[in-house]
């Protein structure tokens, strides 16, 4: 009778199994690509560079070549500020090599992104003069709308306090 390995499991004394096989296997597939170099990046992106920089660029993406050097970082620069980072590029590589302590990274591209819109806005001004609104609302002869105009009132002035 002859012993078929096709099923590729591995046995293991007593339960122990090496540490990679219970990393899942996406966060595998990122360590092998680099991943880590960027995690780094992004963490520490304001000690790396200067203020200057930082507000005016962040990394988006890093792509690593083969043995994790020479990779490509490629940054989000804000509108305007893409001619300031261009002339900066090579201040921004020799920062984060020496951050590493290796040729890690050995191009820059730049992408230009539209500056962030605060979606926080008011767009409703808070009621000031709620005396005009309620002698309006006094001339109202339905009791239901009435509570529900001051309901309303009382939640939006909350609301945009």
């Amino acid at each position: 009778m002859h012993d078929k390995n096709n099923n590729k499991t591995q046995t293991f004394i007593q339960g122990l199994r090496p540490f990679s096989s219970s990393i899942p296997k996406t966060l595998k597939k990122h360590l092998r690509k680099g991943g880590y170099n960027y995690s780094n990046i992004v963490d520490n992106w304001t000690r790396i560079v200067s203020a200057e920089i930082s507000d005016a660029c962040y990394p988006i993406n890093v792509k690593m070549g083969k043995e994790m050097r020479d990779g490509t970082l490629v940054l989000n620069v804000t509108h305007g500020k893409e001619l300031d980072i261009e002339y900066s590029k090579n201040e921004i590589l020799d920062k984060i090599n020496s951050f590493f302590g290796y040729k890690c990274i050995s191009s820059i591209k730049l992408k230009i992104a539209k500056e962030k819109i605060n979606s926080k806005k008011n767009f409703l001004p808070k009621i000031k003069n709620l005396t005009k609104i309620e002698e309006k609302m006094s001339k109202v002869n339905d009791d239901d709308l009435k509570s529900s105009l001051n309901n309303f009132l009382k939640a939006y002035n909350e609301k945009y306090k």
